[in-house]
């Protein structure tokens, strides 16, 4: 008999426990939290799943089930991360609509065609086979029921020079995501302090000044809290495995995987796609 392996890397998600455990989203100003969630959620047709029943695939801290939740039916949290379910039930326990499950992608347990909707952001690019946990996404969808991603992008829409300063921050996570998580954590605070707050903050003066920063480094965090920046550094150099795709590659995926009517959002974050359930 033939064992099957499971779509989970154990150490990344040992880590995203420790995360979450660690930076659990409380802290998150209200507003910036809605702006974070309308910057995911802007292609999504909410207005379909008042009464609908759906599933949160790596719902990690709950962030984005706490605003979800409110406009369903009923949303299953799904996280294979101990810690981070624990997490999600202290943030989820005022409302009754929530179902937790401790599962990989691998295993969701679900009935395939049972669900009305389904999202996971940035989430499956963290799995070895990011396509086959598309799939398994998808397969429980009902015919026509949306699915939201958000997938790594490659830089495919940025300059050469920007994907060259990549590669050699990928190099510092190769290192930093090794370390426990106590000297990880402060790493990437350091980093953080050291490189997110500085190159956000100049983008903003620069962007005062009447000037573009569509291609400046770090120019999405201009209006972030550092307690944004520091869990998504935490998020981005203590992740031990890391996938990127390009938009082509991702609809490519999402059409295999059997979805259409496949819509990407052209602000970021980079990739955020939609699509249906054929």
């Amino acid at each position: 008999m033939v064992e099957r392996m499971s779509n989970i890397d154990e150490r990344t998600v040992e880590g995203f426990g420790e995360e979450w455990d660690r930076f659990d989203q409380t802290e998150l100003p209200a507003d910036e939290h809605e702006e974070l969630f309308r910057a995911y959620f802007s292609i999504f047709p909410l207005e379909e799943l008042r009464n609908a029943t759906g599933f949160d695939l790596g719902c990690g801290s709950g962030r984005w089930a706490a605003l979800l939740a409110p406009q369903v039916g009923r949303l299953h949290c799904i996280d294979p991360a101990e810690k981070a379910l624990e997490v999600c039930r202290r943030r989820l326990s005022q409302f009754d609509n929530i179902s937790l499950h401790l599962a990989g992608v691998d295993e969701i347990p679900l009935e395939d065609g049972s669900q009305d909707f389904g999202y996971s952001l940035g989430v499956l690019h963290h799995v070895p086979n990011t396509e086959a946990a598309v799939k398994s996404c998808v397969n429980k969808l009902k015919p026509g029921a949306p699915f939201l991603v958000y997938l790594y992008y490659n830089f495919d829409n940025r300059p050469a020079w920007f994907r060259v300063l990549w590669r050699l921050s990928d190099l510092g996570r190769t290192l930093i995501s090794r370390f426990p998580f106590g000297a990880k954590r402060l790493a990437c605070s350091a980093i953080a302090a050291g490189i997110y707050l500085p190159l956000a903050r100049s983008a903003s003066l620069l962007e005062k000044g009447g000037m573009s920063v569509a291609h400046f480094p770090l120019s999405a965090y201009r209006d972030k809290s550092f307690y944004t920046m520091r869990t998504d550094a935490l998020d981005r150099f203590g992740t031990r495995l890391e996938q990127r795709f390009s938009k082509d590659a991702i609809e490519a995926m999402m059409r295999r995987s059997g979805l259409r009517d496949i819509r990407f959002s052209e602000s970021v974050p980079f990739w955020v796609a939609c699509g249906r359930k054929s």
